[in-house]
């Protein structure tokens, strides 16, 4: 018995080369320690890069937005309240505003009451305001109206589409239309709706958009042609002068570039013809169009100014937009930024207004800031109204700011 139990004793368990369970478990569980601590790491700074990246947008919104001279709620202000609805239709004009609908034009006063109106069937109704003149087309339609604060002049079909109206000082208009056989038509009229004369455009290209000097004596026509391999711009510019026997339109001169750009914007300084592209701005010099050496990346609005050019642009998405004001010897008097998001600019002879987020700035001709206001509404447009008065239609109504 006792021999049988010595060997038992003296019997060896054969050795394996598998680890301990203790061991494995540990060492699963340290790896997955180091993975785990390796992916919050990651996620850490990918979360504070994110922070910093933030940090920095909204600190400049908010330095965008700091120092406004008054707080004004708007409701508390003059004029008066609607829906939201019935103010998409609203523009600040006159004693009061426009409100343009399909079937009607209305004239009313700051108190919301009509002082005159003018049927219409308009299916795509479109309300520009030149000054103390207002007109009311159909875009992509056959029909427009012109009025001013005392009522209609007139209202005129069209035989081709319209695609956008301009109008001078002296009451002259400009439709430009499609066409049948051409790339477009541009027809003139005088402030009594006689249609001085009728340019169509064959060789040219698509007619873009036009401009009056100061005195009505020239109109710019910004013509496109892509008929070709390349993108040709082209610049028309006509003569308006008056003989015995009344208005007569003649050729003045053509400009056009190398570059394969689209002038969608222009407009005169005095005589100087300024040409903007998206992101540039060319000028007629010595019977040619030069490019000026300015840096606008992404431009959205140009307004003149008592011969001072507000050029509101921006350097690409997501990114702080800018005003520069640009005088008649081609220099910067102002560059800065102005906030986020412009919703709409505002002009009189001696004035400019910019609705930028929640704030307005109105600006002296020479580009100096004399208002700053914050409002508690978002602004749908606004315009200069008799008195010097601006006037913002906001998502509650008509008000008066100033």
């Amino acid at each position: 018995m006792k021999m049988e139990m010595d060997k038992k004793k003296v019997k060896a368990k054969k050795p394996t080369n598998k680890p301990s369970v203790k061991k494995n478990n540990g060492s699963v569980s340290q790896a997955a320690i180091r993975k785990a601590l390796t992916i919050a790491v990651m996620i850490f700074s990918l979360v504070l890069i994110i922070s910093i990246a933030l940090i920095f947008v909204v600190s400049k919104k908010i330095e965008s937005l700091a120092g406004a001279d008054a707080q004004i709620k708007l409701s508390a202000q003059g004029g008066f309240s609607c829906e939201y609805s019935e103010a998409q239709k609203l523009y600040p004009y006159g004693d009061g505003c426009i409100k343009v609908t399909s079937e009607r034009i209305a004239y009313l006063n700051l108190t919301g009451n009509e002082i005159f109106s003018q049927m219409v069937s308009y299916k795509n109704p479109q309300c520009v305001i030149f000054g103390d003149n207002v007109a009311v087309f159909d875009r992509d339609g056959y029909g427009f109206t012109v009025l001013d604060k005392d009522g209609v002049w007139y209202t005129k079909p069209m035989s081709n589409p319209i695609k956008s109206v301009q109008m001078s000082e002296a009451g002259f208009i400009a439709v430009i239309t499609g066409g049948e056989d051409s790339f477009g038509d541009v027809t003139l009229f005088d402030r009594s709706g006689n249609q001085l004369a009728v340019w169509t455009s064959y060789n040219s290209g698509f007619p873009i958009c036009c401009a009056f000097n100061g005195d009505s004596s020239l109109l710019a026509v910004s013509t496109i042609n892509t008929s070709g391999a390349v993108i040709v711009p082209y610049i028309r510019v006509f003569s308006i002068v008056r003989g015995d026997k009344g208005y007569e339109v003649f050729d003045n001169a053509v400009y056009t570039t190398d570059d394969s750009v689209i002038f969608a914007s222009l407009c005169y300084v005095g005589n100087k013809l300024c040409c903007f592209t998206s992101n540039s701005l060319y000028e007629v010099k010595d019977n040619n169009l030069a490019r000026m050496n300015y840096d606008f990346s992404a431009i959205s609005y140009v307004k003149n100014i008592n011969g001072n050019i507000f050029v509101t642009y921006s350097d690409g998405i997501s990114q702080l937009s800018k005003l520069a004001v640009i005088d008649s010897r081609d220099a910067i008097l102002y560059n800065s930024n102005i906030g986020t998001n412009i919703i709409c600019v505002a002009q009189n002879k001696n004035t400019y207004a910019i609705s930028v987020d929640r704030r307005v700035f109105i600006f002296t001709s020479s580009g100096v800031i004399t208002n700053d206001y914050s409002v508690d509404e978002d602004i749908i447009r606004m315009n200069f109204i008799s008195g010097n008065k601006l006037c913002v239609v906001s998502t509650s109504g008509v008000h008066t700011i100033n």
